[in-house]
């Protein structure tokens, strides 16, 4: 991932805690959400095509493995090492690392580290809120698709999610009133700020990036709000169910604490 000094500091200096996260229910349900949803959509091998995708800001290379595991060539990309590092050995424990490579670089200089056109899908999970400027690397992104078949999975963090976790989870209605206007919440594995979206805001940079919205999903729409007694664990099957349920309604994707966002691109006259 890339942003300003401070959050890269995070990532560098303590992959492990952010490892640890996405072992932990919460972490494991947004990856395995993000990674239902985007699968509904991924496109077809066409002959003998080697499929290609790119990991913006790949983290500990858990979705890239399931990537790998669906035939897809693997870039992985991330500005920290010790992620990279993770990764790799994630990628070699579960078979698939001879599908995948691996590249240290920064998410804001994408057209100097890859051709136009050259994946057939492009991830850009929980990074654009660490960048200064998630329009530029939104439109660098989407030039890297391959062509309209090709497909964009962004997932952000959700302004009305913050809201609400801060008056449902923690009862302080003061943040939560804050956080209805702010572009910014705090963010709590590593600390400092993190940038917030809308789906408004969403809409307007896919369609600044001349990109097509194919759906809008929800993840971790009640998960956050569930009383002690709902062990996350032991109803870890019967929450990803519901969520996927609720994720997939309008009227709850806008309250969730995540946002996902599937594109493709313009295609020409549209």
């Amino acid at each position: 991932m890339k942003t300003s000094a401070q959050a890269d500091n995070r990532f560098q200096s303590d992959a492990g805690k952010y490892a640890a996260y996405l072992q932990t229910p919460e972490g494991r349900l947004r990856l395995d959400l993000a990674v239902a949803n985007l699968q509904e959509f991924l496109p077809q091998q066409q002959g003998n095509n080697t499929m290609c995708a790119l990991d913006l800001g790949c983290g500990t290379g858990a979705t890239a493995v399931r990537l790998a595991r669906f035939g897809f060539q693997v870039m992985l990309l991330d500005s920290s090492q010790a992620m990279l590092d993770i990764a790799q050995r994630t990628a070699l424990d579960a078979d698939v690392g001879g599908q995948v490579t691996l590249k240290t670089g920064d998410l804001t200089r994408l057209p100097s580290l890859f051709e136009p056109g050259s994946f057939d899908v492009v991830l850009c999970h929980n990074v654009l809120e660490y960048v200064d400027d998630p329009g530029a690397v939104l439109s660098d992104a989407a030039r890297l698709l391959r062509d309209s078949s090709a497909i964009l999975s962004v997932l952000v963090r959700s302004q009305a999610g913050e809201v609400l976790k801060a008056a449902i989870q923690t009862g302080d209605l003061s943040a939560a009133e804050d956080a209805l206007t702010s572009d910014w919440g705090q963010e709590s594995l590593y600390g400092g700020k993190v940038q917030l979206f809308t789906l408004d805001k969403m809409r307007k940079l896919m369609k600044a990036s001349s990109l097509s919205v194919i759906t809008e999903r929800g993840v971790r729409v009640i998960t956050d709000y569930l009383p002690p007694k709902v062990s996350r664990s032991e109803e870890y099957q019967r929450i990803f169910d519901l969520e996927r349920k609720l994720g997939c309604r309008s009227e709850f994707v806008a309250a969730a604490r995540y946002t996902q966002v599937l594109a493709r691109p313009q295609k020409e006259g549209a």
